[in-house]
């Protein structure tokens, strides 16, 4: 009798025992759980959402870090055109210009409400092209509009809408008067389509005057690989902080021709979709990398 009480209290001791070591054991592996929790938990909470979702323009829809503010711009000027450009619904897709989507739909954040032609005309070089002539149209300055072939050859809007129409034989570039004067918008966008087949990436490096010192940067300025293939991209937005040092927003066209789209930052998570730019600096931006980075600004 006393060896089976003795056997019913060593058995209730160690029952005891180890409901303490797994109710231990329990409580640590909730507190392991938990802790990860909490950091990513603070981590959203502390770290400023910087992209308005419901926001139907650049300067709306993304928010300026914190210790950053927008650099002012004139009314009117093509810098504030740029940064209150309309965007279409956020989590609008590319889209091809044979209305197709594109492959890759990560690497953005805004679509820019440009249409994109069916011809597959309007590529990298071209969409930019494209809203700086739009700008210089629609703000009465159209005597401004022109651009040279890769050529070198000049072409400007005032020429074509007078008549002209360039002869092309290899690099020999003549304009002949065949066709009756036409001012019309859409006499405007057949001549873009002239542009888009004659200019590009490379044309633009050689014509455009380069910025060597990036601290010079300012919204219009684009950031460029001169070539065929290239590609360049163009800054839509600057923001600085109190020690001078400046942040941007960029879109891009692309090859095969698609939506502009205003980019993310995949590299630098934090402040994306911002950017910081440096002259000769790797700066991939959404599906291309720029391996020494140069930079050019319309005259």
């Amino acid at each position: 009798m006393r060896k089976h009480r003795f056997f019913c209290l060593i058995f209730n001791f160690v029952k005891k025992l180890i409901f303490i070591v797994l109710a231990i054991s329990v409580l640590g592996l909730i507190a392991y759980k938990i802790k990860p929790v909490k950091r990513v938990v603070s981590a959203m909470v502390i770290e400023p959402k910087l992209v308005n979702e419901d926001s139907l323009s650049i300067k709306t829809r993304v928010n300026v870090p914190e210790g950053y503010k927008r650099v002012a711009y004139p009314k009117g000027s093509f810098q504030e055109y740029l940064r209150n450009y309309k965007l279409k619904p956020f989590g609008s897709k590319i889209i091809n210009y044979d209305s197709s989507e594109y492959f890759w739909q990560h690497g953005h954040i805004g679509i820019l409400e440009i249409p994109v032609p069916v011809n597959g005309l309007q590529q990298c070089a071209d969409a930019l092209i494209r809203i700086r002539s739009e700008y210089l149209w629609n703000n009465n300055r159209k005597d401004k509009i022109g651009f040279n072939f890769t050529s070198g050859h000049y072409c400007s809007w005032e020429q074509y809408a007078k008549g002209f129409r360039p002869k092309i034989d290899g690099n020999k570039v003549t304009f002949h008067k065949i066709a009756q004067e036409n001012y019309s918008k859409e006499s405007f966008y057949r001549y873009l389509n002239l542009i888009y087949t004659y200019s590009g990436t490379l044309s633009l490096y050689h014509e455009l005057p380069r910025i060597e010192d990036a601290k010079n940067l300012k919204i219009g300025d684009m950031l460029i690989k001169g070539g065929s293939p290239g590609h360049i991209v163009m800054i839509c937005d600057e923001a600085i902080n109190a020690d001078g040092e400046k942040l941007y927003l960029l879109f891009q066209g692309n090859t095969p021709a698609q939506s502009v789209h205003l980019v993310k930052n995949l590299e630098e998570t934090s402040i994306s979709p911002w950017y910081t730019l440096k002259k000769d600096a790797v700066i991939p931006v959404s599906n291309y990398t720029f391996d020494s980075a140069k930079f050019v600004r319309f005259k």
